[in-house]
């Protein structure tokens, strides 16, 4: 009785004494968001300084620039996930599964809805999570600027569901052509991207790679430039727009070079169950539609409790990342509109800078608790690499890489391209485990077909 009983003691003396710790909240899994929590949980969860609690939607994380990966079919997202409680467990911090839709700066909480289970019944109450500290890590959202009947009739490939929405409607696709052969002078089964930018472009290579392979897999009646037909409109007057031309030159070359169809300088005025139509009068009749064409924040950050947000949702913050009206609230990454300086535009969301102000946050933090000042941020830009498949891999080293920019192709933008997912997986699961992790892949190559296949 006596042992239970001092148990239960050091116990209530364990809660009470984490009751009194100053509590960091991050709201967002992505990569900002999970790379702060382990960091924090490294730095000051481990040595019982703080108590630092992760939530998001999801119960595992996922690299979002492999979504188009996943929707090609040629990244199995299973092999490339992890689980967030066992990060939890494993780096020092708390993981609570939830979905924000409000926020009570007054009494320093955020709320979660009720989350449900796959038949629709309740598997977790709406909650309330009080912070002393709140990081909102949110990242960002296909933006259709209110495009008519963008929402309804095309797949937003900005998470990992819509990612496997499109892939299991492209193996269709390849399976319907298998078993009814093309009459003569039937069109082709077209996908039109819309969006030029790095997601748009990867995700059209991919597209004819992934193709060409289902073909060599015994489907006799499906020819990928047959019965495919690779679209990718934008807006813009060149691909890849914010990167430099030359570099926007080189990717345009090599996709027309595969067949992909391009449209600069066309914008999308509807989108309908049968195809997308331009302000030129063009209209492009679409088996799948995917729209790859700018990001906002998530909607409900507008005007969340008094806090300014720009046109596109994202919280103004100041350069040590506080949003302007309260300093116990941070935002990072795509949802957060970052100054850089007097006639600068604000910091680019990439997964480069959430990688960046997650590093400095972590630090600023652990001073914060301290007694210290916070650091501004500074972002550095190291350059931009876009991948297309198999076939070629583009890029500029920019920043303390050169002096400038250097453009850089083939096999060693290749090699940095893959370096910075591992990157990645670094930060999150450290050097040993991230080793064990590439050669785990390597063996799967082997074993497992080029490309998932259902």
């Amino acid at each position: 009785m006596s042992t239970i009983q001092g148990k239960s003691n050091t116990e209530n003396q364990a809660k009470n004494q984490a009751a009194g710790l100053h509590k960091i909240t991050i709201v967002g899994g992505g990569a900002g968001g999970l790379e702060l929590a382990v960091r924090l949980g490294k730095k000051l969860g481990k040595k019982k300084k703080a108590i630092i609690t992760l939530i998001d939607a999801s119960r595992t994380h996922l690299w979002k620039p492999l979504l188009h990966q996943v929707a090609a079919g040629t990244l199995d997202s299973h092999a490339d996930e992890r689980e967030y409680f066992a990060l939890a467990r494993s780096n020092h911090f708390e993981f609570r599964l939830g979905r924000m839709d409000g926020l009570s700066r007054e009494k320093k909480e955020i709320y979660l809805s009720a989350t449900c289970d796959e038949d629709g019944s309740e598997l977790l109450p709406r909650q309330a999570i009080a912070y002393d500290s709140l990081v909102i890590a949110l990242g960002s959202q296909t933006n259709d600027f209110g495009t008519p009947g963008a929402r309804d009739n095309s797949i937003m490939l900005d998470s990992l569901p819509a990612a496997e929405r499109f892939h299991q409607k492209l193996v269709n696709c390849c399976l319907r052509a298998q078993t009814q052969a093309r009459q003569s002078g039937e069109g082709r089964f077209t996908v039109t991207i819309i969006g030029g930018g790095a997601t748009g472009v990867e995700l059209a290579a991919e597209l004819h790679m992934t193709t060409k392979i289902l073909s060599s897999y015994g489907l006799v009646n499906f020819h990928p430039e047959k019965d495919l037909k690779i679209v990718i409109v934008d807006a813009a007057p060149r691909l890849l727009q914010m990167l430099p031309e030359r570099l926007s030159d080189a990717v345009a070359r090599e996709l027309r070079s595969i067949a992909v169809e391009v449209h600069t300088n066309e914008r999308v005025v509807e989108v309908t169950k049968e195809g997308v139509s331009m302000s030129s009068g063009k209209f492009i009749p679409s088996g799948i539609v995917v729209w790859a064409a700018g990001i906002k924040a998530p909607e409900f950050l507008k005007d969340l409790d008094g806090l300014e947000s720009n046109r596109i949702n994202q919280l103004v913050v100041h350069r040590t990342l506080q949003t302007t009206r309260d300093t116990s609230i941070f935002a990072l990454g795509d949802c957060c509109a970052c100054p850089q300086g007097e006639g600068l535009p604000t910091v680019p969301p990439r997964a480069q800078s959430a990688h960046q102000q997650a590093s400095l946050l972590a630090d600023s933090l652990s001073r914060m608790l301290q007694g210290k000042s916070l650091k501004e941020f500074t972002y550095k830009d190291y350059g931009s690499l876009v991948s297309l498949g198999n076939y070629t891999t583009v890029g500029s080293l920019m920043g303390a890489l050169a002096n400038g920019s250097v453009f850089i192709e083939g096999t060693l933008a290749k090699w940095m391209y893959w370096s910075l997912h591992k990157n990645h997986q670094v930060a999150v699961n450290g050097l040993f485990h991230t080793w064990l992790s590439t050669w785990a892949e390597t063996i799967d190559r082997v074993r497992n077909p080029r490309i998932k296949l259902h």
